[in-house]
């Protein structure tokens, strides 16, 4: 089960439009992907659960990966993270 500490840095945080790129990037894949911030655990299947984790610019989340999958779903995450969900293009 793949696990990785990543960190916004995106300037709005885990808001609705990159909440949404999230679950976009992650279900294409066999793979369950949780995300967490602090005692919170969001499914990244579904955008309001994400939202719930309030998660601001600068923020780690901690993302975990299980299933068939789960290298290749936590290596899309990573570079949806790394490319700031695309919002400073």
């Amino acid at each position: 089960m793949p696990t990785r500490e990543l960190r916004l840095t995106n300037r709005r945080g885990l808001h609705a439009r990159a909440a949404t790129k999230l679950v976009q990037c992650c279900h294409p894949f066999q793979a369950r992907v949780s995300v967490r911030h602090g005692d919170r655990e969001a499914d990244a299947a579904n955008i309001m659960s994400l939202l719930m984790l309030a998660a601001p610019c600068g923020t780690p989340l901690t993302i975990v990966t299980e299933g068939e999958e789960a290298e290749s779903a936590m290596e899309a995450v990573v570079a949806l993270f790394e490319a700031r969900f695309h919002e400073d293009e």
